[in-house]
């Protein structure tokens, strides 16, 4: 499970190493890298393990092949996502596409997400995480009140 929050740098050349229990969670599912695609709903790069993505393919192979969303989505998440594979230091080569999406100049932040993980710039992070937290608070008061006005 990809948890906690690490920062690290670009080097010269524009690689990062991935955290150690990143890749180590990665190995243990027999993968020696990442699918890394641009995310739809923030400004940062969603990073998967092959299985995940394959199952996001295979969902999207069993829509209907006539109709726009199948084909919305496949361009959306498939085309846009890139293999990377960890060399042998345990870094990454992030595309230019990826990095601009992100805002990424120096200083990236690996997030754990669960079962994925995000890669972001630091202090856009940082704004994303107040807002994550205001919002997780209405939601629980909101959850909180719900069952006081259920019982």
């Amino acid at each position: 499970m990809f948890l906690s929050t690490y920062e690290n740098k670009l080097d010269k050349k524009g690689r990062v190493s991935v955290p150690a229990s990143f890749r180590s969670h990665l190995s243990n599912l027999g993968y020696n890298g990442i699918i890394c695609y641009p995310s739809f709903n923030n400004q940062c790069v969603e990073a998967w393990p092959q299985d995940r993505i394959e199952k996001v393919s295979n969902a999207i192979d069993s829509l209907n092949p006539f109709e726009e969303k199948k084909d919305y989505f496949a361009t959306s998440i498939l085309s846009e996502s890139v293999n990377l594979q960890f060399d042998s230091e345990g870094r990454i080569l992030l595309t230019s596409k990826l990095l601009k999406h992100a805002k990424i100049k120096n200083s990236i932040l690996f997030v754990g997400q669960g079962k994925t993980f995000q890669i972001w710039e630091p202090t856009l992070f940082e704004k994303f995480r107040v807002k994550a937290g205001k919002k997780s608070n209405i939601y629980r008061a909101s959850l909180k009140w719900e069952k006081q006005f259920n019982n």
